[in-house]
């Protein structure tokens, strides 16, 4: 039997993972992770992905083939990031797998009994290991796409140095070659090609042949061709991006080329393109730009009109403008559109007619979203925001009201409804006016009477 991912495309990527690539993957991961004092039933592994997203394969397994414990943690409570730190400890949670971005947001105290934490989907920044990376815990970032099960190389981390991705799982052959396919020398950059036990398949002939291609130069019958730029050094790889438009977004792999064809067929858009940009806080999102001869272009109809078209995360924020740059060739060129957008991230409050409360979370949302906010009616997601950015938000607003929550965001999208929910939490407190009368003078002349014996 075969597992399925569908990745997160509208039309399902149907990698087939067999039980025989499903098998290997987690003696593998037996062969490498706590080799002291290996998972066992004493252990309890958090159950915290979408079981959409391949990953959350780890979690299970590790929990099955040691006999651990494997503890779900609710969507709402993952998706909050902030409040699933007291909730670990809780349920004395020892085995993590997850994505920085979402450690990045628990306290330090959140993962004290925690002795093996995995991290993969995304880049982990080097500040976050050298935080995390103690004495009594190992700290691991790994990599792998679907197409190789999960996991393909790992890199044990010590909170020093750049942050690799280290070396191939046993069974795993990984090769790294110039645009001829050829292997390139220690130090170089060349395309990561993954072979070995770990190469599942794709339901679709046509496709799987393509994907999965013999690899002459390598003496490989089969190979896969990740698209992402790795250095080859003998103490790991390092990531260097990728080799073509497909990006990682939220831990999720995305094609730009699928977003670019939505866009440029919304009605009366001339040219379009998408690329993934950091706001100021560093939560990377999803930008369209557009450019249209029509006067009267209406962004926000031709975002309702991309959420009808698009799956939820690849429903960018959009943007209008005069002409977008290209090449030479004539082609787009993507490291050109502008950012921050013009007005963008300004946090003018004031200028936006918002004081208070509602100002002070607009200059958040402007932070975070690298959104130029316009009003009380700005929606947050409709400006970019998804749950990472929600639990980033959730986190600032602590500061002034500690009882809000990530469900808090969802259920008052609206800035305006966000302000004056906040403003419910910390009701203004006025003081009754006293009157306070001076005593008599007989009532003192009695109090001073009664201290004399």
């Amino acid at each position: 039997m075969d597992h399925l991912h569908l990745g997160i495309h509208r039309d399902p990527k149907g990698v087939a993972v067999s039980h025989r690539n499903a098998a290997a993957f987690v003696d593998a991961e037996a062969r490498m992770f706590l080799q002291q004092a290996p998972i066992g039933p004493g252990d309890r592994v958090l159950a915290g992905l979408s079981v959409a997203f391949d990953a959350s394969c780890e979690e299970m397994w590790l929990a099955w083939r040691h006999g651990a414990t494997l503890v779900p943690a609710p969507r709402a409570l993952v998706r909050s990031g902030m409040d699933l730190g007291p909730w670990l400890v809780s349920r004395d949670v020892s085995v993590v797998s997850t994505v920085p971005t979402l450690a990045a947001l628990w306290p330090a105290e959140a993962l004290e009994a925690v002795r093996l934490l995995i991290f993969g989907g995304e880049a982990c920044p080097p500040e976050l290991a050298e935080r995390l990376a103690v004495d009594g815990r190992e700290v691991w970032n790994t990599y792998g796409p679907t197409e190789a099960t999960v996991v393909a190389c790992g890199a044990l981390m010590d909170g020093t140095g750049p942050v690799r991705i280290g070396l191939p799982l046993d069974g795993w052959d990984l090769a790294v070659v110039d645009g001829e396919g050829n292997p390139v020398a220690v130090g170089e950059v060349g395309e990561l090609v993954i072979g070995g036990v770990g190469l599942a398949r794709y339901l679709d002939a046509a496709k799987d042949a393509e994907k999965y291609a013999p690899m002459p130069s390598l003496g490989w019958d089969r190979a896969y061709r990740s698209g992402d730029l790795v250095r080859l050094e003998l103490e790991g790889l390092l990531f260097q991006g990728r080799a073509d438009d497909q990006v990682k977004l939220g831990g999720r792999r995305i094609e730009l080329g699928e977003v670019d064809n939505a866009l440029q067929n919304l009605p009366g858009v001339s040219g379009a393109a998408a690329a993934v940009r950091k706001t100021a806080a560093g939560n990377s999102i999803l930008v369209g730009y557009l450019a249209s001869t029509d006067p009267d272009f209406d962004v926000a109809a031709a975002r309702e009109l991309l959420a009808e078209r698009l799956p939820a995360a690849l429903v960018p924020r959009l943007t209008l403008l005069d002409e977008l740059p290209t090449r030479t060739s004539g082609k787009v060129d993507r490291a050109a559109l502008p950012w921050p957008l013009p007005g963008a991230g300004t946090g003018d409050a004031a200028g936006a007619g918002l004081e208070g409360t509602a100002a002070w979370v607009a200059e958040l949302w402007a932070s975070i979203l690298g959104a130029q906010i316009t009003g009380p009616d700005d929606d947050f997601f409709a400006s970019g925001g998804g749950s990472l950015a929600a639990a980033q938000v959730v986190t600032a607003l602590r500061e002034r009201f500690p009882e809000v929550t990530v469900a808090h965001v969802y259920d008052h999208p609206r800035l305006g409804s966000l302000a004056g929910f906040l403003d419910e939490f910390a009701p203004s407190v006025t003081a009754e006016p006293r009157n306070v009368e001076p005593t008599p003078r007989s009532t003192q002349l009695a109090q001073i009477l009664l201290t004399i014996p």
